[in-house]
């Protein structure tokens, strides 16, 4: 059955990826994009998002720029070292590529012509979705689902010691989220860090000539690897974190869950830490949070839609 997905994202390589999952599934209907600051700013995050849309001639999709900075705004960091300059690594978008952007309250009209069949993605930081709960919230009560790439539980963050990079980004939105959304899932970093890609798979997919992004995937990758060579030595891929997020709408099974309520720490050398009580008297909550990946089903999956027959 198709999935109807509204994503809010930060394109960024590992949203890019996602995004182009999401144009090339037959089972998922893209009904809009949210871009906002993170992995780049808002501006470069709108027209890569924009330039994902052209190559695939899906100029119907609307684009809705969303925040600019967090909730609490201290220094706002990108980070060209991961994502490139502009966020899709060293690809460089044509200058006579044009695009509409969409108001934010398009975003009203997506959740009432939607509604009860929506599914919520951010695989960014949760300013915008945040802004979005504020502004309808009855209309976000009928939402099917919510999915969020946040998060480190028992291990090492990736911006800092503790923290994931989207829950670093802005806590106080993601512990409104966390605290707010229903039905939701969380993919952190204990699955995400093994969704990867390596060099053979991308070398099959960039000679598939169904493909409109092959040609991009081979010079994405390199960059993207080289990073993480740098920061995870004996690496044998890149992983795709916000890809898995979208996966695992169709095929929870790619991943085994546990079920509690988290949070996420706001202040001192903390900030962005994920938890949850996991003491043996605790209450086990509603929330479903990703915390292994079955990476035999992820690579499956990930060939079947990135090469098209």
């Amino acid at each position: 059955m198709t999935k109807k997905i509204l994503l809010f994202c930060d394109p960024g390589i590992d949203d890019s990826l996602a995004i182009i999952y999401s144009l090339l599934n037959p089972d998922i209907e893209l009904v809009g994009i949210v871009t906002s600051y993170g992995n780049v700013s808002k501006e470069e995050a709108t027209a890569n998002a924009a330039y994902l849309l052209h190559l695939a001639g899906r100029n119907d999709i609307p684009i809705i720029p969303g925040a600019t900075k967090p909730f609490k705004p201290e220094n706002i960091a990108v980070y060209p070292e991961i994502h490139g300059k502009d966020g899709i690594g060293p690809i460089k978008i044509p200058k006579n590529v044009q695009y509409d952007i969409y108001t934010f309250d398009t975003l009203r009209f997506i959740l009432e012509k939607n509604k009860n069949e929506l599914i919520i993605v951010d695989t960014g930081r949760s300013t915008t979705l945040c802004m979005v709960f504020t502004l309808y919230p009855e209309l976000m009560k009928n939402v099917q689902a919510f999915y969020v790439m946040g998060g480190a539980f028992f291990i090492p963050g990736n911006i800092t010691a503790l923290a994931e990079a989207n829950f670093y980004g802005d806590p106080t939105a993601s512990n409104f989220i966390l605290e707010t959304a229903h039905n939701l899932t969380i993919t952190p970093l204990n699955v995400t860090q093994h969704a990867i890609i390596t060099q053979d798979i991308v070398d099959v997919i960039s000679k598939n000539m169904k493909n409109p992004f092959a040609f991009m995937m081979d010079p994405i990758f390199k960059y993207y690897y080289e990073f993480y060579k740098e920061k995870m030595p004996g690496i044998p891929g890149a992983p795709i974190h916000d890809l898995l997020t979208i996966m695992v709408i169709q095929h929870p099974s790619i991943v085994d869950y546990i079920h509690y309520d988290a949070n996420v720490i706001e202040g001192t050398e903390a900030k962005g830490m994920s938890y949850i009580d996991y003491r043996p008297t605790s209450k086990k909550g509603k929330t479903r949070i990703a915390m292994k990946l079955h990476y035999d089903l992820f690579l499956k999956e990930f060939k079947r839609v990135m090469l098209p027959e």
